[in-house]
């Protein structure tokens, strides 16, 4: 998977909230209970990795961090419905997920239907270089956001959840509310997409 080691230029595009409502935001709940103080410290570490993932979605700053502030709100109200033994990170992004799809441009963005979430031969990993080792060879960080801004929506959201957000096939699929067979089928396409379109920065070499 791709990570802030082997992949700089990923990790120099991670975005930080132009103000400080996202920071201030948990500050301002109740800190008297130990729901609220527990809330706040699973939440807190998760701030920039949702503040990014809501702006890849939603593709405006501002808009990115209305959906956090929703989420965080709506997480703190729903917080005794989470359990413990659970991925708090997986449940958050759901919650976030849902928030945008909810906003104007979750709405429209809803309205294009994916045809390929079906598994098939062109499913399996083509030969050559991965993703990860084509950007660690571009080390282009321009060329790789020009990238992933190419890809289609679905897969791109599938894509950094995985290979940014290091996430697991089966948060993933409770994030998208899809199956996991969905899941990976979305992911080797969206690694296929990424590797031809980084084929050109590089000459064509790959």
């Amino acid at each position: 998977m791709f990570s802030s080691q082997c992949l700089p230029a990923f990790s120099a595009m991670l975005l930080e909230p132009r103000t400080l409502r996202l920071t201030e935001a948990p500050l301002t709940m109740s800190s008297t209970t130990t729901q609220s103080a527990t809330f706040e410290e699973l939440a807190l570490p998760l701030l920039v990795s949702l503040y990014n993932h809501a702006f890849w979605l939603a593709r405006n700053r501002a808009e990115a961090e209305d959906i956090v502030q929703e989420t965080l709100a709506k997480a703190l109200r729903a917080f005794d419905s989470f359990q413990p033994s659970t991925n708090f990170k997986a449940w958050i992004f759901c919650i976030m997920r849902n928030t945008f799809l909810t906003s104007r441009t979750g709405i429209a963005a809803s309205r294009t239907i994916f045809l390929e979430d079906h598994a098939s031969a062109f499913d399996i990993a083509a030969a050559g270089p991965s993703p990860e080792e084509i950007a660690i060879r571009l080390d282009d960080q321009v060329a790789l956001q020009a990238a992933l801004e190419k890809l289609q929506p679905l897969l791109r959201e599938v894509l950094l959840l995985c290979d940014v957000e290091e996430m697991k096939y089966k948060d993933i699929a409770l994030i998208l509310g899809v199956p996991i067979g969905t899941v990976m089928s979305r992911i080797s396409r969206a690694r296929q997409a990424l590797r031809e379109l980084l084929r050109p920065p590089l000459g064509g070499s790959l």
